[in-house]
């Protein structure tokens, strides 16, 4: 009996088992400002920006006068305080250290409350630091942390400035680059080259700050625990300055000792919008980086407070919702998604959400980027699905845009002037307009849905009916043409794709109703039910249904079927999801259900719409494990990559995108979980 139990014991932990994460976010705002560390260990390689170019912070423990390396690479071998904790939350990045009679914490606390847009879009991060002595004796402890020049420039050849300033009779630190190119250079793989960086303390007791040079940072550290008394950047050696800090805090015992010291970096114009520069949204009024760093450390308490409940209920209802595993996936992608993000002030306070098609190609504003991580919009902001759609929706009322579906995206970011992918604005060529007039339409359907009204969909009601128009006529069985799986290449008769089309006309058919067009409710609804009908016929081959109308013996996810159940539709007969999770559960390997049976490969994002289809918590928690274990053993050390081998657990490409704040589709499934986030 005791044996027994052993087994059960040894088997809840390992269900408890925390994920090695790919990559761990520690200041994740848009998609210049993200730095991530891309080891096991936060002292065992330096940070990175989500390109995987350095981005380099840098700490030690000073113990007893001897530095211990916290964070960073360093020549020096054997320097290093053990890492004895990782705690990743959606508001914050735990690590805690241990050695020479002490445990050190860090925290990196991003205040990422999706109700408080004001917040959520400061670029400001605290770095929390604790220190406890564990070996019953009192130690002098003392922190250093400097961020690098490498965060304002997009190559190390650029040159820069630092200056140091008083704010409240407190040192405030800033760096930028000379040139100050602001919103020249659009693509993909690119840093930030304009606005200024900033580093601030929480108070002035026991801080030294310098700008200068790294290595005569250090020196001056190590032998005293502070910094040099001038600012030296006439001979700044190895690319540029750092901003450094030093806290002193005194003799601690085994009652813990807390600091914070705040990471900030103002863009001044964030995007620019059909020829406008674009405000970021806290700064909409007028606010400036001293306004910024003023509210945060006014506000920092209380915001903690909020952000330690926040993250205790959300971990709580992730795991409710699909198990621990699901939990830990989803949290990975929390912050990932809004540092693929960009939140602005259009010229009249509108507010503005962008996303960057990180590492595919850099489009802005990609309505199939859009699709896939609205999800996150709809459960914790729907007012953020609405900042999204909105330059979309505006675009395509514009006489330059032509077509009578809806347009993929709004340029390269971070230039939002009019579509670059496929033809653009001029030909049909690689477009997707099934595609993305399912997406529109599915969205503002859902948004709807969550809002009780459809006032938004209601100032767009040309546009939307032309494109339920155009998938009445090429839906159902579409042509040879491009969908969000377009790495995959061309596909005709697709019938994932026929799905999204039919369910797009049954959503119109919703919106009809609820803005008050009845006959067209009535009419796109009978569309609608008439095509799911022909599909069942159309794609039907024994246990499961195929790929492609036309391609015998073949299968796929059908992932966009689950918004049928999420919207209330009710076009399939249910027996269609039920057997298609039976017969994903006999297509799986080590990590993962393939997209498709032409390779190995699939779409983080997918897997988990496919597995929300599951009409049981086992069936669910079957399809997301490997999934897990595919982020918890890959050897591709990036923020989480959708699109990965299920067979190896490496990337095939694409990282650190927004399509991941689709994970949180399976929160929708709970009316009352979705209610209860998106109420707030």
């Amino acid at each position: 009996m005791m044996r027994s139990a052993a087994f059960l014991l040894l088997g809840l932990f390992s269900a408890m088992a925390q994920m090695r994460p790919p990559a761990v976010p520690l200041v994740a705002h848009d998609p210049y400002f993200s730095i991530w560390s891309m080891a096991d260990r936060l002292n065992g390689e330096g940070t990175k920006h989500w390109t995987g170019k350095p981005n380099t912070l840098t700490a030690y423990a000073r113990i007893d006068g001897k530095s211990y390396r916290i964070m960073g690479r360093d020549r020096q071998a054997g320097n290093e305080l053990a890492q004895t904790r990782l705690e990743v939350l959606p508001t914050r990045t735990i690590y805690e250290f241990a050695g020479a009679g002490m445990t050190v914490g860090l925290t990196f606390f991003t205040p990422a409350l999706p109700d408080d847009l004001d917040v959520l879009s400061r670029p400001l991060t605290y770095l929390q630091w604790s220190a406890a002595s564990n070996d019953g004796r009192e130690h002098e402890v003392d922190i250093y942390f400097d961020a690098a020049s490498d965060l304002v420039v997009n190559t190390p050849d650029q040159p820069m400035l630092a200056a140091r300033y008083q704010l409240d009779g407190l040192p405030l630190l800033r760096m930028g680059s000379r040139e100050q190119p602001v919103l020249a250079k659009r693509g993909d793989d690119l840093r930030i080259d304009w606005g200024y960086l900033y580093l601030a303390a929480d108070k002035a007791e026991g801080v030294t700050a310098f700008a200068g040079d790294r290595p005569q940072a250090r020196a001056a550290f190590d032998a005293s625990g502070r910094l040099p008394d001038s600012d030296e950047l006439g001979e700044v050696r190895r690319g540029g300055p750092v901003l450094a800090y030093a806290i002193a805090l005194g003799k601690v015992n085994a009652s813990p000792v807390s600091r914070y010291l705040m990471l900030a970096y103002d863009d001044l114009y964030a995007i620019e919008y059909f020829e406008r520069r674009e405000r970021a949204w806290w700064r909409r009024n007028g606010a400036t980086a001293a306004d910024l760093v003023r509210a945060a450390r006014r506000e920092h308490d209380a915001l903690l407070v909020r952000a330690k409940r926040f993250d205790t209920e959300l971990m709580a209802d992730l795991r409710k919702a699909g198990g621990e595993k699901y939990a830990q996936l989803a949290v990975l992608a929390y912050r990932q998604t809004l540092a693929a993000h960009k939140l602005v002030a259009d010229a009249d306070g509108t507010a503005l959400y962008f996303p960057k098609e990180n590492f595919s190609n850099g489009c802005i504003a990609t309505v199939d980027v859009i699709y896939p991580g609205a999800p996150f919009a709809l459960l914790f902001s729907p007012r953020l699905l609405k900042a999204q759609l909105q330059p979309v929706m505006d675009y395509a009322r514009m006489d330059r845009w032509r077509f009578p579906f809806a347009p993929h995206d709004l340029g390269t970011y971070p230039q939002a002037n009019g579509q670059v992918y496929g033809g653009g604005e001029r030909t049909e060529e690689n477009q997707m307009p099934v595609e993305e007039s399912g997406n529109m339409l599915i969205l503002l359907a859902a948004l709807g849905r969550v809002e009780g009204n459809a006032d938004y969909t209601a100032r767009y009601w040309p546009q939307v009916t032309k494109w339920a128009e155009y998938l009445s006529q090429k839906g159902l069985d579409p042509e040879n043409q491009l969908s969000t799986d377009d790495f995959a290449g061309h596909l005709a008769h697709n019938a994932n794709l026929s799905i999204k089309a039919i369910l797009a006309l049954g959503a119109y058919a919703q919106l009809a109703g609820m803005t008050g067009h009845a006959p067209d409710a009535a009419r796109y609804r009978k569309i609608a039910q008439e095509f799911a009908g022909k599909w069942s016929g159309l794609a039907a081959e024994g246990d499961h249904y195929k790929l492609a109308f036309d391609k015998a013996g073949t299968w796929s996810q059908k992932y966009n079927l689950v918004w049928d159940q999420l919207l209330g539709l009710n076009l399939f007969p249910a027996e269609i999801a039920r057997q298609e999770v039976a017969f994903y559960l006999t297509k799986q390997n080590q990590y993962g259900l393939p997209l498709d049976n032409r390779r190995d490969y699939t779409k983080l994002d997918w897997v988990v719409w496919t597995a929300t289809l599951a009409g049981n918590a086992g069936d669910f928690e079957k399809i997301v494990a490997p999934a897990w274990q595919f982020a918890n053993d890959s050897a591709s050390r990036v923020p989480l990559t959708d699109w990965y081998d299920t067979k190896t657990a490496k990337q095939q490409g694409f990282q650190a995108r927004s399509v991941v704040g689709g994970l949180f589709i399976k929160m929708l499934a709970d009316p009352a979980m979705w209610k209860k986030y998106s109420g707030r």
